[in-house]
């Protein structure tokens, strides 16, 4: 048996940091400042007030602390695992200066853990409205607008066309930064507040817009993006989805194929959680392949870092242009270097080949992680676009009256995140019930 053949999924894949202790909670939450107009609140995009919970901590009020949460994060549970909170929150922190920030991070974790763990609920629906809105999507953005709709009193449904709600948290992050079981969790609070969620109901399949848009009083669109993009070079048809990759992972890792030396198109941070499943789950060597330099990647700093303590390899410069195969398998990459030139529509860069460079590099398992497909869905509704991407006021009213969108579906590259989807979310829940019952509305105000 080699080593391969004993590894455990659930181990070398188990969520990463693991919870902190009471003692070592209070301990943390201690070390706050607790700063006037904090500048970690600020960096926040849902504006947790995060003294507000710490203190809750250090005073053993952990059911306020996780109320706090909540109260501006319907997904605080999530966005402690998965934020960049080393770009945001604990980035800001003013501790830096001197010692180590705040867990900012891990002490939300502390908190909502704390209440899911008891079936604690620390709200309720509010009074009926007798307004019903559909939600489309059950990712962060869809069930944070059901969610927030739900505690003003609306009759909430949603749509997702997957077996799982969650979205990206349920499917698409590794379970080293977010369980299954997590996105789940949130998924059975929001119920708990009395929305409905139905799965396997997809917009243009068994869900017609029209009829949903004729039985409800408003719709909102929370559907995420497309595929990951076609590369368009021979052999594409053994290259391996990132994002069905990091699915398998958590789904079925048993029944995970992974190769002995794999190679990881992109530098995002899908990417690194690729090449990181990879290498926990017994490859020899993960190589990630990239068309511009370290400077040019989208994965947050951190993540780089954490890749590199990993063992995983960086080929910067290197743009894959063929598959090789070899009796059905694939046999190696062929690439090509790259140098850099003029700045491209993106700002960055724009990367082109050296003639002559051509080189093969070993592979047997190629996976690809360069993004997803804006959403094609927008054209089919008939909904107006901005560079691809679903055209909404600052509202989140789409060129349809009575039609919201939020989350990746409307943002662009590099302003998408998690947190923002639940943002937009929470906004366009408030816009929509400023728009179903204005008198109410102005009234909790």
């Amino acid at each position: 048996m080699n080593d391969r053949q004993i590894i455990r999924p659930e181990e070398v894949l188990a969520e990463y940091y693991p919870p902190l202790t009471d003692h070592e909670a209070a301990v943390e939450a201690n070390r706050c400042l607790y700063c006037y107009d904090a500048p970690c609140t600020h960096a926040c995009p849902t504006h947790i007030d995060i003294p507000k919970f710490i203190k809750k901590i250090a005073t053993e009020n952990v059911v306020g602390s996780a109320r706090t949460i909540l109260e501006a994060n319907l997904m605080g549970a999530t966005c402690a695992r998965v934020c960049p909170v080393q770009e945001l929150c604990e980035g800001a922190c003013v501790l830096n200066a001197e010692e180590k920030p705040i867990m900012i991070g891990r002490l939300q974790r502390y908190a909502t853990d704390y209440v899911y763990s008891r079936g604690i609920d620390v709200f309720k629906p509010g009074p009926p409205t007798g307004k019903k809105v559909a939600v489309v999507g059950a990712g962060p953005a869809g069930l944070t607008c059901a969610g927030e709709l739900a505690k003003l009193g609306h009759s909430v449904t949603v749509f997702e066309r997957r077996e799982l709600p969650g979205g990206l948290s349920t499917y698409g992050i590794i379970a080293l930064r977010e369980p299954v079981e997590v996105a789940l969790a949130e998924v059975e609070m929001v119920k708990r507040l009395g929305v409905e969620v139905k799965t396997g109901m997809e917009l243009g399949a068994n869900l017609s817009f029209e009829q949903i848009r004729r039985e409800y009083d408003a719709v909102f669109l929370g559907v995420g993006l497309g595929a990951v993009p076609a590369l368009g070079i021979p052999g594409e048809e053994h290259i391996v989805d990132g994002l069905s990759y990091i699915e398998a992972s958590k789904m079925n890792p048993q029944g995970l194929e992974v190769g002995r030396n794999v190679a990881v198109i992109g530098a995002g941070n899908t990417a690194i959680d690729c090449a990181t499943v990879a290498k926990r789950l017994g490859a020899e060597r993960v190589t990630m392949v990239y068309r511009r330099t370290d400077a040019e990647m989208t994965a947050y700093p951190h993540e780089y870092e954490f890749a590199k303590k990993e063992g995983i390899e960086f080929r910067f410069l290197t743009q894959p242009v063929r598959v090789i195969v070899e009796g059905g398998k694939v046999a190696g990459l062929e690439c090509v270097r790259m140098e850099l030139g003029a700045p491209d529509a993106s700002g960055r860069p724009a990367p082109r080949p050296v003639p002559g460079s051509e080189f093969v590099l070993p592979a047997d398992q190629v996976v690809k992680a360069i993004g997803q497909e804006k959403p094609a869905l927008a054209q089919a509704l008939g909904l107006q676009t901005e560079k691809g991407y679903i055209k909404v006021n600052d509202d989140l009213e789409t060129s349809l009256p009575g039609v919201y969108a939020g989350g990746d579906c409307v943002r662009a590259k590099g302003s998408a995140s998690t947190v923002m989807a639940v943002e937009d979310g929470k906004l366009a829940a408030f816009a929509i019930h400023r728009k179903l019952v204005p008198l109410r509305a102005a009234a909790d105000d």
